[in-house]
């Protein structure tokens, strides 16, 4: 039987970097909120203490910061013709588990997107025409804009303490930072990190081509800092452990690190952990969410009235979530109709490794967002007039540290097994290094987000369905980025070197990124949107849906700190308007 809780005024689902901004956010506006998470809590001290953090088994194979299939899972499809069928381990993306969420494991890469990727097929149409843009996409304006959008980063970045160079102050474009980012308002918290001997080799080699490296904004603090909330950071040791793992160091910014220990401390919040989110709720007519209902770690079943809720979970969860509960209509590719699924993206990885005979590049130093990249290779930064295709990627060496088990770099034509695989390995593991290129992936019709017919999860709802393959535009985009980064490559004398852009089909089973966006999209038309700027669900307006899964496509850069940043947009919005004057924020 369903168990019936006092109303609260607010309630948060997911308690990663986006319902831990809202909630602490609403929390400081005096009112009471409620967050729930699916996932246990998590503590630095506790759960990634320095004695036990460095497991690649544990953290890595694992995979023990994600969430578990047995808990939920998605199917997968290249295209509509096919059935889909489940995932049964993690292998294109990791999505996480527990307080935290995906922000625990994730590299701490802070890129801000770039202006005109805001209004981007009004920008490419003003600049090309509507004839130059390949037929197969369905690219979209946010409706939102860089001047909107830049405070929020700015508060992101400060919560986070990125550190960086700024490349453009206010319009002055400064030597030694990224000479193609908005301008901003202010310096990164913290300086860049120092680099290793492999980014700065990338470094100088793209210099000399006439290109301009800059350190990659990273959101593992270089120096102690202590962030707008009293909480206290520690500097980056370069462990090696860092991709897949929680920081041992309280180094990488994340909201256990930087939100929680803070918010935790408020009388007016309260968390649910190990609850999972069955459903939000609305009145007969549809157009007022009235609370959630979900389940605890005993098998109870509540129902949480609230005045306003916020949908605040990983991008597959919201998306399921609003299908779920009937929000929206269910994006149907055949008749082109519906939002809720619609413009479903990833992201397009390519890379070149380059093998040296008189290189020691010590790979075991290293971190998840430690740097140097370029950007005239990204988005539009480049004439696209006659090349087939629109896109880019953020070209960059990023050592994260060569984990014992996973790294195993062997130029081709080694032998499988046996004494001289073991000899080539040891000659290349300190010599080789490679060149990264996390590339832009543009939005079609039959890329899409629904419902399963035939698989189920443990509480007898509908798994979500992904149909997604890469469209030629983005492998196009690939192949000509990556042969850009082979030309660096080249010009640094490797002994050999492996190149290799995305090809074919999308595959679940290689980890490639877990930068999925898309599917509750935001925009200013309700008829190709779901959500309007202000991240307000249209027609149902005390309904937030935070997350990547507002993107309308993804550009060439991580997500997260846009994530941030749309997080802050929405809590600015509420308080300042949706509370003054509750209903549906249209030009506010």
């Amino acid at each position: 039987m369903m168990k019936k809780l006092p109303k609260t005024d607010v309630v948060v689902i997911g308690l990663g970097w986006a319902g831990s901004i809202i909630a602490n956010e609403l929390a400081d506006e005096g009112l009471d909120v409620i967050g729930i998470e699916r996932g246990p809590w998590r503590d630095t001290a506790r759960d990634f203490n320095i004695g036990t953090v460095t497991d690649e088994l544990r953290y890595v194979m694992r995979e023990e910061l994600m969430l578990r299939t047995k808990q939920n899972t998605c199917t997968m499809r290249n295209n509509p013709s096919q059935t889909a069928l489940p995932m049964r381990t993690w292998g294109s993306f990791h999505p996480g588990n527990g307080t935290g969420g995906a922000g625990n494991h994730w590299a701490g890469i802070t890129f801000r997107f770039q202006p005109h990727e805001f209004h981007l097929k009004s920008y490419l149409t003003d600049r090309y025409g509507a004839a130059a843009m390949p037929d197969e996409l369905v690219l979209q304006d946010w409706g939102t804009t860089w001047e909107e959008m830049e405070p929020h980063y700015m508060q992101f970045e400060r919560v986070a303490g990125t550190s960086g160079r700024a490349g453009n102050i206010n319009g002055d474009v400064r030597e030694g930072g990224n000479p193609f980012e908005g301008p901003r308002s202010g310096e990164y918290p913290t300086p860049p990190l120092r680099q290793p001997y492999g980014p700065t080799l990338f470094a100088d080699a793209a210099k000399n081509l006439g290109y301009k490296p800059f350190p990659v904004p990273s959101s593992l603090v270089s120096e102690a800092y202590t962030n707008p909330y009293g909480v206290t950071m520690g500097p980056c040791t370069f462990c090696g452990f860092c991709t897949n793992y929680g920081c041992a160091n309280y180094s990488k910014a994340s909201a256990i690190t930087t939100i929680l220990p803070a918010l935790m401390r408020k009388p007016n919040f309260t968390a649910y952990t190990s609850c999972e989110v069955l459903e939000v709720l609305t009145d007969s007519s549809g157009k007022k969410a009235t609370g959630v209902t979900y389940i605890d770690s005993s098998g109870d079943k509540w129902e949480q009235p609230a005045d306003v809720v916020i949908v605040a979970a990983f991008t597959f969860e919201n998306v399921r979530l609003m299908l779920l509960s009937g929000i929206g209509e269910a994006y149907d590719p055949v008749t082109n109709k519906g939002t809720t699924g619609r413009n479903y993206a990833y992201q397009t990885a390519n890379g070149v490794t380059l093998f040296f005979d008189n290189k020691n590049f010590n790979p075991f130093i290293g971190a998840g967002a430690v740097g140097m990249g370029i950007d005239e290779f990204n988005n539009d930064n480049f004439d696209h007039s006659g090349l087939g295709f629109f896109g880019g990627g953020s070209i960059r060496v990023t050592p994260i540290g060569a984990a014992p088990i996973g790294n195993r770099p062997l130029p081709p034509n080694t032998p499988k097994w046996g004494s001289k695989w073991k000899q080539t390995l040891k000659d290349n593991y300190l010599s080789t290094m490679s060149i990264g290129c996390e590339a832009s992936s543009y939005t079609t019709r039959t890329n899409y987000l629904s419902l399963d017919p035939n698989y189920k999860d443990p509480h007898g709802r509908p798994l979500l369905r992904i149909t997604f393959d890469f469209a030629q535009n983005d492998l196009k985009m690939a192949q000509y980025c990556t042969n850009k980064v082979a030309e660096i490559a080249k010009s640094m004398n490797p002994r050999e070197m492996i190149v290799k852009p995305m090809t074919g089909h999308w595959s679940s089973v290689p980890y490639q990124s877990s930068h999925v966006v898309g599917g509750f999209i935001m925009g200013a038309d309700p008829r190709t949107s779901s959500v309007n700027k202000h991240l307000q669900v249209w027609d149902v307006p005390n309904l937030f849906v935070v997350g990547a899964s507002a993107f309308p496509q993804n550009p060439g850069y991580n997500p997260t700190g846009t994530v941030g940043a749309l997080a802050f947009k929405a809590a600015h919005d509420i308080r300042q308007h949706y509370l003054k004057r509750p209903g549906e924020m249209i030009s506010a």
